[in-house]
């Protein structure tokens, strides 16, 4: 199966890319005295195949060498999507003002003369770190107003609109209507209510998360129990589907885990995997105990799965993975971020193995422990 999965927080790592081999020494060890990841390479071509490879935060790229110049690098980095968001910091002897000029008209974020001094390395980079994570973090706060305001104009307003349509025809037409026809109408409106109070239930969710007032509290936990009672509203649901729901968990297993976090963790996971399986399909929720600290959990189905473009930005706010299940169910997408998150308040990683065609599994593991979790 295509994996997919969110790399962890980490220190930042910075390419630097220069011809002589005593520069990179030196660069090299001022950077790692304040922490960072250091990846030099000596020539243009190498640094972009690397840069295209490991995604660095910064990277320091002197402009005379041999083959590809700094500048031309500097060129190629800006024209792929991928990479032309990367802070590059232009490193020199020149020191012609025509030399500045096209360096940052090129897309270079500062320009350091050699020889250079350690002290000033290091504050230009703590600059253009700090204001390129600023960046990140506005594009991301746009990303979050807008996917608010998709779900209000479209994902919320919409299902409302059938809702309130449907038993504005039900009024009209109640006096001429069988019992099986109300019968039929009373069925779709719980349906619609259903669905509606899940997505009010998970925007609510997640405008508490935005504002941090989610609290965590970590307590020994029954996994079954809990299993149990977190997917009871989806069973109903899994029926008129004909989707059974499968339990695989060892009896008397219990994790640590915050009660609330946990039982949102699990209802979105199994209401997804029910809403994106056919009739007749198969959902498994499993648990296994995964060295002598930790519990693995899976929710699996047999449903119709996500090609590799989806995988990419199956947990991203930017995203757009709100499609319809396959009985025409909404999806907001916002339930996976959701889950993302509080299973990253718990210490661990949320990821999925999935394949087009052939169903998808998404795993998460908890503490068996107190002590574990931070």
């Amino acid at each position: 199966m295509d994996k997919g999965m969110e790399p962890g927080p980490g220190v930042p790592n910075i390419l630097v890319v220069d011809d002589v081999a005593a520069n990179l020494k030196l660069l090299g060890e001022i950077l790692k005295t304040e922490g960072y990841k250091v990846r030099q390479v000596p020539s243009g071509e190498l640094a972009l195949q690397v840069a295209a490879r490991e995604k660095p935060d910064l990277i320091l790229l002197d402009v005379m060498m041999p083959g590809m110049d700094g500048y031309e690098v500097c060129r190629r980095l800006k024209a792929d999507p991928g990479l032309k968001d990367i802070p590059v910091i232009f490193i020199s002897a020149l020191d012609r003002t025509n030399d500045i000029v096209t360096a940052l008209a090129l897309g270079g974020v500062d320009y350091i003369n050699k020889p250079f001094i350690a002290e000033e390395v290091k504050a230009r980079i703590r600059t253009h770190l700090q204001i390129h994570r600023q960046s990140q973090e506005l594009l991301e706060l746009n990303a979050t107003k807008d996917k608010f305001f998709s779900i209000i104009a479209h994902d919320l307003r919409t299902p409302f609109a059938g809702f309130f349509g449907a038993t504005q025809l039900m009024f009209e037409e109640l006096p001429h209507l069988s019992q099986e026809e109300v019968i039929t109408f009373a069925k779709g409106l719980n349906d619609s209510a259903s669905n509606l109070y899940r997505l009010l239930e998970n925007l609510l969710e997640w405008a508490r998360l935005q504002r941090g007032l989610t609290n965590f509290e970590a307590l020994q936990l029954p996994l079954m129990g809990l299993v149990e009672k977190s997917i009871g509203h989806v069973t109903d649901s899994a029926t008129a589907k004909g989707v059974q729901i499968r339990l695989e968990i060892p009896k008397g297993l219990e994790v640590v885990a915050d009660e609330y976090m946990l039982e949102s963790i699990l209802r979105n996971l199994v209401t997804n995997a029910v809403k994106f399986t056919r009739k007749g399909g198969e959902v498994t929720i499993a648990a296994t105990q995964s060295g002598e600290d930790s519990v693995r959990l899976s929710i699996s189905d047999t449903g119709i799965g996500m090609d590799s473009a989806m995988l990419v930005g199956l947990f991203r706010i930017d995203a757009h993975n709100n499609r319809k299940g396959t009985e025409g169910e909404p999806s907001s997408g916002l339930g996976l971020i959701i889950c993302k998150d509080f299973v990253e308040r718990h210490g661990g990683r949320l990821w999925v193995e999935s394949e087009e065609g052939r169903g998808s599994s998404f795993h998460f593991a908890l503490p068996l422990r107190p002590s574990a979790v931070a």
